[in-house]
């Protein structure tokens, strides 16, 4: 089995988290993709991984590329500007989560482009959970691994955004959508067009699945993320597009996972100037602060754990609407607060963490002050993708591209510097993942968003190669 990839499907975090950041020392050579290597070889190559390599064009005739890989790079140098072009396009349409139809158009723009290569396309609305709908396109082939490309078709910017335009400026472009995600979907599509010219797409079996609410899923994610999931278990790696983190030599094999958590605490009304005695206690808003602070105290400092109380309200009474993220609250500085509800989050690296995590809150919680009631409620929205040794290897496998692309070295992001992501869904259904495969930009999700325009043949050259290789190995590898 090449590179250990297609053993029975592990969700279990295995002990590598805290190989993610890299020692000092360079890295040792690595072997020919030819050759099976030793896992406990590829995590300390991997993990050696020193600082980024600085942005330099591909030498003009990369070392370690078969004829057709270097047809495939030609390819896409030739037609990067059509890239940029189609770009352009679907980053003038406006597609904010909340605007259907603008969603739709992107969708349908993509679709026609993928139905171009042959993939059997799909529009899958969402009615049923009040979003757009998710695109799917697919090509069934019998060679080599199964490959999952994950992309979103929406953005933040909602359809009375002010931030609207396709801007090019010499190699910087900035537009809404244009890092996050449109330029890692062009990036996808111009990989698969790349595979298509010199007939790599032949016999393989691939499916790009766009959703089109990554950036604001709403329940139940059982139907909302269902297709991706069920996408997932007929895959065997998935690749997700969103940008990279740390510059174009970077990937990513570990995300968080995001929970949501609500904590209400109620307390005994009364006069302030009564306040502490014994049978009246503290109130709702000293027994918030009190568990607050001891999560704080008790939880803070585990790696890659963070908890973040978001909102506070509090006082005689309260109306808090978790759907928009809102609350107000009515209450008297001479009345001792009866209501306090604190809304925050959660993101873990693990299920384990998570879990564990949430049995600790639970436990302070239930500390609570006399005359005080308290309970909090979570949310798990994104699974957490672990970082397992098969995503290591996975990842050796694009850092071996990258230099036989001639393009040095890459490094494998701290997952503390990610957040939750479609790809979390899918983890752990598939042998191995990567993330951050997308091009480089500034500023996402703000009305300075930016991408780095060379970035786009850079990613798309080491995404190519990768997919043709993985969907070009002999059974049983």
């Amino acid at each position: 089995m090449h590179y250990a990839l297609r053993t029975a499907r592990q969700t279990a975090e295995e002990p590598v988290i805290n190989r993610i950041a890299a020692p000092s020392a360079p890295p040792p050579p690595a072997a020919p993709l030819a050759k099976p290597f030793c896992r406990h070889a590829v995590l300390v190559a991997v993990t050696a991984l020193v600082a980024t390599a600085a942005f330099a064009p591909p030498a003009a005739s990369a070392q370690g590329l078969s004829r057709i890989e270097r047809e495939i790079v030609s390819y896409i140098d030739e037609h990067t500007e059509d890239a940029i072009g189609f770009l352009e396009r679907v980053v003038n349409v406006n597609s904010g989560t909340m605007n259907f139809e603008g969603v739709r158009q992107v969708g349908r723009m993509f679709r026609a482009e993928f139905d171009a290569l042959g993939f059997a396309t799909q529009w899958i609305p969402m009615d049923e959970v009040e979003r757009a709908g998710h695109l799917f396109a697919e090509r069934q082939g019998s060679v080599g691994k199964r490959v999952l490309l994950i992309g979103h078709l929406d953005t933040v910017f909602e359809k009375d955004s002010p931030f609207r335009r396709f801007e090019r400026h010499d190699s910087i472009a900035k537009g809404p959508g244009v890092e996050d995600m449109k330029g890692g979907d062009v990036v996808i599509l111009l990989a698969l067009k790349a595979l298509q010219a010199v007939g790599a797409l032949d016999g393989a079996s691939i499916i790009v699945a766009f959703t089109g609410d990554e950036e604001d899923t709403n329940d139940p994610l059982s139907i909302d993320r269902g297709d991706l999931i069920d996408a997932a278990r007929r895959s065997d790696i998935a690749l997700g597009f969103e940008g990279g983190v740390g510059g174009m030599a970077t990937a990513t094999v570990a995300r968080r996972g995001f929970t949501g958590w609500v904590l209400r605490v109620t307390g005994t009304p009364a006069h302030s100037s009564q306040i502490f005695r014994e049978d009246l206690g503290s109130g709702a808003i000293f027994g918030a602060a009190r568990i607050l602070n001891a999560f704080h105290e008790e939880l803070r400092g585990e790696q890659y754990l963070t908890f973040n109380p978001g909102m506070v309200v509090g006082g005689t009474t309260v109306e808090f609407d978790a759907m928009h993220s809102r609350g107000t609250a009515f209450g008297k500085t001479n009345v001792i607060a009866e209501t306090a509800v604190v809304a925050g989050d959660l993101r873990t690296i693990s299920g384990e963490q998570r879990e564990r995590t949430k049995e600790r809150m639970r436990s302070i919680v239930a500390r609570h002050l006399p005359h005080t009631s308290a309970e909090i409620d979570f949310r798990d929205s994104y699974p957490p993708m672990a970082p397992t040794s098969q995503n290591y290897e996975l990842f050796g496998r694009l850092d071996q591209v990258s230099r036989d692309l001639g393009l040095g070295p890459i490094e494998v992001v701290d997952p503390g510097q990610r957040g939750a992501a479609d790809i979390s869904f899918v983890a752990s259904h598939v042998d191995a993942s990567l993330a951050g495969l997308g091009v480089v930009g500034e500023g996402a999700h703000t009305a300075e968003e930016t991408v780095d325009l060379r970035s786009i043949p850079i990613v798309a050259k080491r995404a190519a190669v990768l997919i043709y290789r993985l969907t070009r190995e002999e059974p049983g590898m």
